[in-house]
């Protein structure tokens, strides 16, 4: 074998590997579009993104503009989902809401995600009294009710938006860390691990090169699956008052409002619950479908 063939295999084996993610990629893709529900769940997802995205051009009014006299108006042409008791148009409002439960999932995620993988795979890996101080940790945050552990936080920070996003961070990242942690436990004996110790590498290097990519496909559906209990807590937040404040278009805070109307206006409650119902079952499925789709039995079938 030559120099230059010896120097142009790498370049060879990158460009083939690239290839190897993007089909893998459309190949979930494929069999998320395939399941009926899971379809359901990205459609509902894309519909989430789209209004998030272009809400001033999908809003037919200005969700901050009070018109007393067209209070409590019945869903006509002229407002989609009706009005609230200030005459706000609930349609433009679930709209500009949307931005903030896609707020929610975006920084939870970037939050509960890292932090439970790290936790996990450190305990997973190292064992012993690190395992035994991490765990213990984890298992006191999951004794408690997510809800009633997030309105302890937001009390001790005060009711905000931003305190809101802290407070469910700070109790999600539980479940992710005990999945993270199983996961560990089975690959840790694997044999390319050990190899991997022989060769002199560090731990960090063997959990952040070796293990943490075992893990994230397990983590990723794992944590579509928990978004739903955060719109939830979002939710239940904002419907108490501890979460998003007036006059901003939060989901949870228009029911709140809407609960004192509801017998004569069912509107001012009802497309504001469809909306959390809708994006919190779109997750549930979507998760589900992903489950199915990382299934190595599914992808030998595929």
């Amino acid at each position: 074998m030559t120099m230059t063939d010896a120097s142009q295999r790498p370049a060879r084996e990158t460009v083939k590997r690239v290839p190897q993610s993007l089909i893998a990629l459309r190949n979930i893709l494929t069999f998320l579009l395939k399941s009926p529900t899971s379809a359901f769940g990205l459609l509902v997802l894309a519909v989430l993104l789209s209004g998030a995205a272009l809400a001033p051009l999908l809003a037919t009014h200005d969700p901050y503009a009070q018109d007393l006299q067209s209070a409590l108006q019945a869903p006509s042409m002229a407002h989609f989902f009706g009005t609230d008791e200030l005459g706000r148009d609930i349609y433009s409002r679930i709209l500009y809401g949307s931005r903030i439960t896609l707020t929610f999932i975006t920084l939870v995620s970037v939050i509960v995600g890292p932090i439970g993988l790290l936790v996990g795979t450190v305990a997973g890996y190292f064992g012993g009294r690190i395992d035994t101080v991490l765990m213990r940790i984890t298992d006191i945050f999951l004794s408690f009710p997510s809800l009633i552990l997030s309105l302890a936080f937001v009390a001790a920070l005060g009711p905000s938006l931003n305190n809101a996003i802290i407070a469910i961070s700070l109790t999600a990242w539980p479940p992710i860390a005990r999945l993270a942690r199983a996961e560990t436990l089975t690959f840790r004996s694997a044999d390319y691990i050990a190899a991997a110790r022989l060769q002199g590498a560090s731990s960090g290097r063997i959990i952040w090169r070796s293990i943490v990519p075992m893990c994230l496909p397990s983590v990723l559906i794992r944590l579509t699956l928990n978004m739903a209990t955060v719109i939830l807590t979002a939710a239940g937040l904002g419907f108490l008052g501890l979460g998003a404040q007036p006059p901003l278009p939060e989901w949870g805070a228009m029911i709140a409002t809407g609960r004192r109307y509801m017998i004569d206006s069912w509107w001012t409650v009802t497309f504001p619950g469809l909306a959390i119902l809708c994006v919190s079952l779109a997750f549930n499925l979507l998760g589900d479908g992903l489950r199915d789709a990382l299934d190595p039995k599914q992808m030998n079938r595929r």
